[in-house]
């Protein structure tokens, strides 16, 4: 299992099942948010915040976060620079 990523209040992630990470204001980005509330794959971890960025997991669970994508991506960065220095 891979690390554990803070996707915004306490909510975690497996990083080894983020595949993308969008924003959410596109309209092909708001199908397929609506396309997985109807199919039970959405999680929400924004808290009731308004969301600013979609993760899409291998798994094909779709995450909502309300950190900005560049937040996250930053995030994520620093997890693969501290896996690749245990290398």
């Amino acid at each position: 299992m891979g690390q554990l990523m803070n996707i915004g209040f306490g909510n975690m992630v497996n990083t080894d099942k983020i595949m993308v990470i969008i924003s959410p204001e596109s309209a092909p980005a708001k199908r397929q948010i609506q396309a997985a509330k109807e199919q039970q794959i959405l999680i929400d971890a924004t808290q009731g915040r308004k969301t600013k960025s979609v993760i899409f997991l291998s798994n094909g669970r779709i995450v909502l976060s309300a950190l900005q994508p560049e937040t996250l991506a930053g995030r994520f960065e620093q997890w693969n620079t501290v896996q690749e220095g245990k290398e």
